[in-house]
C-alpha cells in the first residue's frame, strides 16, 4: 500500500504543476480576448485566428485543469447523501464512482480522441474559415486532458483505499453554510 500511495502522491504532483501552469492559461485568454476586441472596435481589425485562439485557450484551460479540480475536489457533486456520511462512507462513494464512471469514461474519451488528433496531424488540418488555425493542436488536448484526468482518477481510487485500509486519513471538507 506504501508504494501505491507513493504513486498517488507523485500523480498529486504531476497534476498539481499541470494546473498551476493551466492557471496562467486564463490570464493569456483574457488578455487576447481584450486585444482582440480593441484591434476590432478600435482599429477596426480583426482575425478568425485572434477568435480561435480564444477556443483553444478556453479548451486547454477546462480540459487540462479537470484532473487539477478533481484532486482538489472542485467537481459538481449531486449526492443528498454524500456530505452526511463519514469519511469511510464518503470514500466508498468517491471509490465506486471512480472505478465504475471516472475511470471508464475518461480512459475511453482519450482512446477514441487520439485517431481524431492523429488524423488531423497526418492530413495537416486547418480551420476551414479564413485566416484560421491548424486544428491539431486543439485536438491533442483531448486525448491528453482525458488522460490528465484518468490519470488523477488512479490517484483518487488509491487514496480512497488507502482511507478503506487506514492508511491515510483525508482532509474533510469545510461543511457549507446554510442560507
Amino acid at each position: 500500500m506504501k508504494a501505491l500511495l507513493a504513486l498517488a502522491r507523485g500523480i498529486d504532483a504531476v497534476t498539481e504543476r499541470v494546473g498551476r501552469a493551466v492557471i496562467w492559461l486564463v490570464l493569456v485568454a483574457t488578455l487576447v480576448s481584450a486585444g482582440n476586441a480593441l484591434a476590432r472596435y478600435a482599429l477596426g481589425e480583426s482575425s478568425n485566428a485572434w477568435l480561435e485562439i480564444q477556443w483553444y485557450l478556453f479548451g486547454a484551460i477546462f480540459l487540462l485543469a479537470a484532473g487539477y479540480t478533481l484532486k482538489h475536489n472542485g467537481h459538481v457533486r449531486i449526492d443528498i447523501f454524500y456530505n452526511r456520511l463519514g469519511p469511510r462512507g464518503q470514500a466508498w462513494i468517491d471509490l465506486a464512482g471512480g472505478l465504475l464512471f471516472l475511470l471508464p469514461m475518461a480512459g475511453l474519451l482519450a482512446w477514441l480522441a487520439w485517431p481524431m488528433f492523429h488524423e488531423a496531424w497526418v492530413t495537416h488540418e486547418l480551420s476551414p474559415d479564413a485566416g484560421g488555425l491548424v486544428r491539431w493542436p486543439v485536438k491533442l488536448l483531448l486525448p491528453v486532458g482525458f488522460a490528465l484526468l484518468a490519470l488523477q482518477g488512479v490517484a483518487e481510487v488509491i487514496k480512497r483505499v488507502g482511507v478503506l485500509r487506514g492508511h491515510l486519513v483525508l482532509p474533510r471538507e469545510a461543511p457549507e453554510e446554510e442560507v
